[in-house]
């Protein structure tokens, strides 16, 4: 553990509430228990839960007791209203804008005998989002607006992610972005992605993430880089933890606590939730980072994204 100053400086005042804006999903996570078997059947066992980046981390925002509020877009379908009670469940308001013309988006994880796994994703209604989605009264000075990079990533709904992240800025809010993939980072390509979240306050990266989006592969580097671009970088490690940076130095790296692994689906969603929710309370790094791992590990330890409470 190395330790270079537990508290960060100043930022912008401590939200009042969180916008977290993107993807609302459901899961149908597969284990298989068998070997896989081409054109027959394959013994299986499948979880079918709620899901969503965007949906999870407000869900552990939530459950940290911070007030939120989630903008998505879902199908007027069963997998919808099913979202839209799961989200009102966990506290979350939820602004979902139901559009007739396609189905709640939905991703198939695939988990390996190790709990990791392999996502197929129909991302849905989500990509109807448009900023006239998106209530001009969730823009307060003050408050925090959280975003889900699936929004910068697909050409549907990267114009307005972009607006969103410059109307929240001119509001007076903090903001902080999750990239969420680096498939598609990859193939967006980093330049342009950095040129369009520049002068974020936080970004909630993986390791994966990080190295796609500045080319280093040491988790130390990458930090430094993404520290040219953002306020405070926070890098998931996998089992190896989470390193925390301020203005491009790292100051903290945590060890992950030990524990079964089950599922890894949801596991950056549920540190990344509560990190922020400790890092908006102003807690100290080594509070908000301990916080983080430990609803990771709660979240890898049992199928889906939301344990139990």
């Amino acid at each position: 553990m190395r330790i270079r100053g537990e508290r960060r400086g100043a930022r912008p005042g401590a939200a009042r509430r969180v916008v977290v804006v993107g993807d609302v999903m459901t899961d149908v996570i597969v284990r298989e228990r068998a070997t896989f078997a081409p054109a027959s059947d394959t013994p299986s066992s499948i979880t079918i839960a709620p899901g969503g980046s965007a949906a999870n981390q407000a869900v552990w925002l939530s459950r940290c007791g911070v007030e939120v509020h989630l903008v998505g877009v879902v199908g007027d379908d069963d997998l919808g209203r099913a979202s839209r009670h799961a989200l009102r469940a966990e506290g979350v308001t939820a602004h979902l804008v139901r559009v007739p013309d396609r189905q709640s988006g939905v991703v198939v994880s695939v988990v390996d005998e190790l709990g990791q796994r392999s996502m197929l994703t129909d991302r849905g209604a989500n990509l109807a989002l448009t900023t006239a989605r998106v209530p001009a009264t969730l823009f307060r000075p003050g408050d925090h607006l959280h975003l889900s990079g699936y929004e910068l990533l697909d050409d549907e709904t990267r114009d307005a992610a972009i607006e969103i992240l410059r109307r929240s800025e001119r509001s007076g809010m903090s903001r902080s972005l999750d990239p969420c993939s680096a498939g598609p980072l990859a193939r967006i390509g980093a330049e342009e992605f950095l040129s369009w979240t520049d002068g974020i306050d936080l970004c909630c990266a993986n390791l994966d993430e990080g190295r796609v989006l500045t080319g280093e592969q040491d988790p130390e580097a990458v930090a430094r880089r993404l520290g040219a671009h953002f306020g405070e970088v926070v890098l998931t490690l996998g089992p190896l933890g989470a390193l925390w940076s301020k203005d491009g130095t790292p100051a903290l790296i945590l060890p992950a606590p030990r524990g079964v692994v089950v599922d890894t689906t949801g596991a950056g969603d549920a540190f990344t939730g509560t990190f922020l929710a400790a890092w908006l309370a102003d807690s100290p790094a080594i509070d908000a980072l301990t916080a983080g791992l430990a609803a990771a590990a709660r979240a890898i330890a049992t199928p889906g994204a939301r344990p139990a409470r």
